[in-house]
Order: structure tokens, then sequence, then C-alpha cells
């Protein structure tokens, strides 16, 4: 069953718990935690972990439509981009983007809660930042308001300047864009230390290693184009330095 029948459809049971399990429960109009025939404890986990990925992104970027007090049709089309929403789930999940928007609290009870649901797996949360800055930069640029908004949850999400740096770099597209801000490594870092961060980023952020983790596959390009910035970093970097 796709991420979307599970948070609304006949799977909506998965029990989740906290502000984002309140508010699906709002959305669905009943508690969200009965359902008929318990899953394995394995499947209620994995479901959870996707649900609250995926609400998370919904209402994080919701507030982050809100950061600098408009809501453009590039950001909402790209918003749809991001997870590629079916056709017949798109009155759903504008649903859970409304209510998100009208709920007058702040976001960090949400982001607070998917820190500690991932704490073991931050490079989730960091595609997690990544869907947000696809949606963000959708109307051409990543305005100010926009990029404090996205600090404070990276802050929030357990991630250091040093990390912050790293995934600013890679998602705010720039001409004079930095390859070796975008692996993390010093300008005058040796070429195994360069290679070696590489490796890592493209361990780490593997699809197939990301969706295992709880990223939902519906998610999966953003994943892929994560890959693909960090791929081209390196070729920059090969050239520059002329590595074999």
């Amino acid at each position: 069953m796709s991420v979307w029948g599970k948070i609304l459809g006949g799977a909506a049971g998965f029990a989740l718990g906290g502000p984002l399990g309140a508010l699906i429960g709002a959305v669905a109009g009943h508690a969200v935690d009965k359902m008929s025939g318990a899953p394995a404890a394995a499947e209620a986990a994995d479901a959870t972990k996707q649900i609250a990925f995926t609400i998370g992104v919904i209402v994080l970027g919701a507030k982050l439509a809100k950061a600098d007090g408009t809501v453009t049709r590039d950001e909402v089309d790209a918003f749809k981009q991001v997870f590629r929403i079916p056709p017949e789930e798109m009155k759903n999940v504008g649903r859970v983007f409304d209510q998100a928007r009208k709920n007058a609290g702040g976001f960090e009870p949400y982001a607070k809660q998917l820190a500690r649901m991932f704490a073991d797996n931050p490079a989730v949360l960091e595609e997690l930042l990544g869907g947000l800055f696809h949606i963000a930069r959708a109307d051409g640029t990543v305005s100010d308001d926009e990029l404090a908004y996205l600090e404070n949850l990276a802050v929030l999400f357990g991630f250091d300047a040093q990390c912050w740096d790293r995934i600013r770099a890679a998602n705010v597209r720039l001409e004079d864009s930095d390859p070796f801000r975008i692996l993390g490594v010093d300008r005058d870092a040796d070429d195994a230390a360069i290679k070696a961060a590489h490796r890592k980023l493209v361990v780490e952020n593997h699809p197939d290693r990301l969706v295992a983790q709880g990223m939902p596959p519906e998610f999966v390009e953003v994943a892929n184009e994560k890959v693909a910035t960090i791929n081209a970093a390196y070729d920059e970097i090969r050239k520059l330095r002329g590595i074999t």
C-alpha cells in the first residue's frame, strides 16, 4: 500500500501519536489508532516512520509557505513533484496541507517529534530538509525568511553549523556553488579525505538505504537528485585536482 493509503485510507490506524498524529486525526475526523487487525510490529514501525516523514514534509512545507508570507503556484507545483502525488490522493494531501496552514501553532513541536523518531538516521532528516529546499527554490530563489526557517529546522534536527553549511551548499544553487562545501571538506583537504567524504555521503544518501530507514519510496526522486549533486561536486573537484 502506498504511503497515501496508509495515512488516510484503510491503514490509517498505524498509531503515530504526538503533534503529527493529532494533525492526521484532525484531518481524518477520527482517532487514527483504531483499525481492524493489528499489523505486525515491524510493519507497524516501518509504516509509522513513513507516515511521520510524509506528514512532516506536508506540515513543515505548509509552515515554510508562510515563512515569507506568500504561497506561489510554483511552490505548490514543486510540492506535488516532491512526492509524485497520484491524482486521486491530491484532495487528501490538500486537506492535510490546509489543516497545517490553519494551525496557529509553530513548527517546533513537529520538528522535535521528527528529530526524536529519526535520531539514529540523520540522513533521513537531511532528505526531509532537501525536499523543503526543493519547494522553497521553486520560485527561483530561496528568500532570507525561508532560509532562516530551514536553518532553525536544521538546529532542531540536531545538525551542527558545519553540517548545515554543507546542506545549504548542496541545496541553494548558486552559480559559484562551492563543491568543497557540498562534500563538507576543506579546500586544503588531501585527495584521500575528499574521496572518503564523497564515498561516505553517497552511501548515507543512497535511496535504498534511506527507504530502509523510514523514507517513503514516493520521495525517492529527491534522494536521487541529492546523490546527483554530490557526484557532480566530486567530479568538479576531481577535474580541479586531477584526481583519477
